[in-house]
């Protein structure tokens, strides 16, 4: 299961008291905490993917609204539908200028919940006006203005009747000077530059995401969706992040990957796998892991006997799934699973499994590491101590074990 670093920067946006009201996301590409990028479009979707999926979007900007610069032709693209409108505030670049499906566009997104914004603001350019009045938000550019040339433009621009943020604000007399004219919200470095965020992501198989897109497009069943999530822990934990970005303050817990394709909705969950799409970096795919191999025969190990005991308890099952997969993302992405999970919106039985090894879940996953431990000499130790914990003959446990692998396999030779 290989993983590599992903960076993303946030800057705060403050209003008249300096007090933090949003934050804006910005694109990175290393530690360096500098933007390079010739794709706007690609730029948007990473720090789209990092922000909702790799993280948690509460984790990002806690109660705070996200801006997002959007490029123009990427604004029109379908993905963005994912999103949480009432969270985000979709920023248009300078040079964006209106026609007639821009201006539709922008009125569909509004009704859609978002808030809109124009970046770069420097003058009242006619071309651009009509753009100009569809937005909420005018950032205007403070380092491309002499304070006679702001007053001006202020002028000019407070009766369009929108709310006016001063950017790129360096001193404390720029703040003051805004502050004098009636700006009612700042960003700059004289508050805060902007700040790294840094983690680890799980390559995703980009034949994984074109199976999804086409199943999603075909009405697939839900099993299928499900099964092919299955096969795919870093997308699995994407999923939850996204459930928990996207749903934020929904008061249930997802206990399976069916419940969270349920509450995400067919329609969203296909606009972020195209999203997903959209920013995957090249090359072939590589072959499973080992580690990716691992996780997918404890995932369903642990489903199997669950079954087992319980065959008429799906859920239980999909959870025992759900607790096997995830057991093996701190060693994939060396973070702590505490750290990990924090964000990810888990039944509590799962949750306690994990973390503390405790309940029937946490049992089933100790039974696993055992077995795994075991796995591969010529006589294991105590395989009857292995069946009684299991609660089943050692005949079923071997069963469900050899079928287990036997799947997992089956993933190497698919992908």
């Amino acid at each position: 299961m290989s993983t590599h670093s992903f960076y993303l920067a946030r800057q705060p946006i403050l209003d008249r008291n300096q007090q933090v009201q949003a934050y804006e996301l910005l694109f990175r590409t290393s530690e360096t905490n500098q933007a390079t990028f010739d794709d706007g479009g690609q730029a948007t979707a990473t720090v789209l993917a990092n922000a909702f999926g790799e993280l948690s979007l509460g984790d990002v900007v806690g109660p705070y609204k996200a801006y997002i610069n959007v490029a123009a032709d990427f604004l029109m693209q379908e993905p963005l539908e994912f999103l949480p409108g009432p969270k985000v505030v979709l920023e248009l670049p300078a040079d964006a200028l209106p026609d007639a499906d821009l201006i539709a566009r922008c009125r569909a997104l509004k009704a859609k919940g978002f808030t809109l914004a124009a970046g770069n603001v420097a003058s009242l350019d006619p071309e651009r006006l009509p753009l100009l009045k569809e937005v909420d938000i005018l950032k205007v550019d403070h380092q491309q203005l002499n304070n006679r040339e702001l007053f001006v433009l202020f002028c000019h621009l407070k009766p369009l009747g929108r709310e006016l943020l001063a950017e790129k604000i360096e001193d404390v007399e720029q703040f003051e000077h805004c502050l004098d004219l009636g700006f009612t919200l700042f960003q700059g470095y004289y508050f805060a530059r902007p700040t790294l965020i840094a983690g680890k992501k799980l390559e995703r198989s980009t034949l994984a995401l074109v199976k999804l897109i086409g199943l999603l497009m075909e009405d697939a069943e839900t099993a299928a969706l499900e099964t092919t999530f299955k096969q795919e822990p870093g997308l699995t934990l994407n999923l939850l992040r996204l459930v928990n970005s996207v749903a934020s303050g929904l008061a249930v817990r997802v206990g399976s990957v069916r419940h969270a394709i349920t509450l995400m909705g067919r329609h969203k969950l296909l606009r972020w796998l195209q999203l997903l799409l959209y920013c995957q970096h090249g090359g072939p795919d590589a072959p499973p892991s080992p580690l990716l191999l691992t996780a997918a025969t404890r995932g369903r190990l642990l489903e199997l006997i669950q079954l087992r005991l319980a065959p008429r308890l799906r859920d239980a099952a999909d959870r025992a799934f759900m607790t096997g997969i995830l057991s093996l993302l701190p060693a994939a992405l060396g973070m702590p699973m505490d750290e990990l999970i924090a964000p990810l919106p888990l039944a509590p039985d799962v949750r306690q499994a994990l973390l503390e090894g405790k309940g029937d879940l946490g049992r089933l996953l100790g039974l696993a590491e055992a077995m795994e431990r075991s796995a591969g000499r010529e006589t294991p130790p105590e395989p009857e101590a292995l069946a009684h914990a299991a609660g089943l003959p050692l005949s079923v446990l071997n069963a469900c074990l050899a079928e287990a692998l036997g799947w997992a396999n089956s993933l190497a030779q698919e992908v």
